[in-house]
């Protein structure tokens, strides 16, 4: 998981990176139900960011208007965001389709991702149905979406959505190749329940500012402290699983299988180059290095789903955790 702080200003932009933020997301907090940053802000950001960073824009509810969408996006493409965000509350399914289609043609050329976004808590407003965000993003040509919340009453994503429902739309993403992302006023309480479903990214906007009022602006411990208790998760060091584990190196097996290496690569590209592997080759064995501990249950669900066996699970030399699974 990485971290993707939201911020307003080029100021909260420096906190954001000086705190270890991995994707830092320009928006409009004050216009309602989240609005757009002017062009001029999110070029200052994009200039300030390094380039091995992330800086992407949310355009936050869309209009219901595709010509009006498509421009604003290609904007976000002129200005060399890694992606942008655009969100839909009370359009309806073809129509949001239509309006991410055209969004995706307008970013031919340029290197800016489209992600689309619904709010988890939509049905207070006769809003499209979060439980569509798989479909909505496949049949939109999208390259990832994100999963939000517009409330600001003190509830939260998981007020709206289960652990068990966003876990089963995270991991149906990843099986697409798309990114995935949640957000909606999160805590730190809530990362064991994150680091289970173990999305791509992890939005935040008042964990990250002082005191934890979203209002006082983005301070770079605060930052710096949710970056923390991600990666404690990551490695083990803070366990939220207590099952899953696979112990048996004395299998009999000595050779000759294929290794699949997972650093550098998303969960999605695991789980692509697993999905290869097996098609091209169902006898031979397959292992597989993984990065950190929580893209591992996400194997072992793509290997249970698909009914193949996991026959050990270890941590090698470096640290890194490899699991061999028989297809």
């Amino acid at each position: 998981m990485i971290l993707m702080v939201s911020v307003q200003n080029l100021d909260e932009a420096f906190q954001a990176l000086k705190g270890g933020a991995d994707i830092v997301d320009v928006k409009n907090l004050q216009e309602a139900l989240v609005g757009s940053a002017e062009p001029y802000l999110v070029k200052q950001v994009r200039e300030a960011v390094p380039q091995d960073h992330h800086a992407s824009v949310t355009l936050g509810v869309v209009p219901n208007q595709v010509g009006t969408v498509a421009m604003a996006v290609y904007s976000a493409g002129l200005l060399k965001a890694t992606s942008v965000k655009v969100g839909f509350m009370d359009t309806g399914y073809d129509e949001a389709v239509e309006i991410l289609k055209a969004s995706k043609r307008a970013l031919e050329g340029s290197e800016t991702k489209l992600i689309g976004s619904l709010f988890a808590d939509n049905s207070l407003y006769d809003g499209l149905d979060s439980h569509e965000m798989v479909s909505l993003a496949r049949d939109g040509e999208c390259d990832g979406f994100l999963i939000d919340t517009l409330t600001k009453d003190g509830r939260n994503l998981f007020d709206f959505l289960s652990e068990d429902e966003l876990r089963d739309m995270v991991f149906q993403g990843k099986k697409l190749g798309m990114s995935t992302a949640l957000s909606g006023h999160l805590k730190i309480e809530n990362l064991d329940e994150l680091s289970r479903i173990n999305p791509d990214i992890v939005g935040v906007r008042g964990a990250a500012c002082s005191k934890g009022n979203r209002n006082d602006g983005v301070h770079w411990e605060a930052v710096s402290n949710f970056k923390l208790q991600i990666q404690m998760r990551e490695s083990g060091e803070i366990k939220v699983r207590n099952n899953g584990q696979f112990n048996d190196p004395d299998n009999g097996l000595d050779g000759g299988w294929t290794v699949i290496d997972g650093t550098g690569r998303t969960c999605a590209g695991i789980l692509a180059a697993l999905a290869d592997h097996v098609s091209n080759n169902k006898e031979s064995f397959v292992e597989v290095i993984m990065p950190d501990i929580l893209n591992v249950y996400d194997v072992i669900m793509w290997a249970e789903e698909g009914m193949h066996q996991v026959l050990t699970q270890r941590e090698d030399e470096e640290g890194f955790t490899r699991i061999l699974i028989k297809p």
